[in-house]
């Protein structure tokens, strides 16, 4: 009996030993992915959804409505420059309650809505 508890807890340990370093290796393919990203400034749909947080699905509804700025080369592949997709991210900027406080104030002194920021 002794000896089958060493051999059941033995064989769960390489087990376990296995699905640890599958873990490990997905993490690494993970960062190495992530770092090679960081040095490309022109994307594939792949790099976009992994910058964007964007589904791949989503970004091709988008390219299709033209609503992102994006490049075909040779009319299958889609390619998208980090530079504009980082303002693409970045065109919709909501205020903050102190901004949309102190624009309320602005209002209520000059009768005139202020501009954008």
């Amino acid at each position: 009996m002794g000896e089958f508890a060493y051999l059941t807890n033995h064989r769960y340990r390489i087990k376990n030993k296995n699905m640890d370093t599958d873990i490990i290796l997905s993490e690494l393919q993970a960062l190495k992915s992530l770092t090679l990203l960081s040095a490309k400034q022109v994307l594939t749909m792949t790099d976009a959804s992994l910058l964007t947080g964007l589904s791949k699905s989503h970004l091709y509804k988008l390219v299709g409505r033209k609503a992102i700025p994006h490049y075909k080369s040779g009319g299958k592949i889609t390619y998208f420059d980090r530079d504009e997709l980082n303002k693409f991210m970045l065109q919709h900027r909501v205020k903050t309650a102190a901004e949309t406080e102190q624009d309320a104030a602005n209002y209520i002194v000059t009768g005139k809505r202020g501009g954008k920021k």
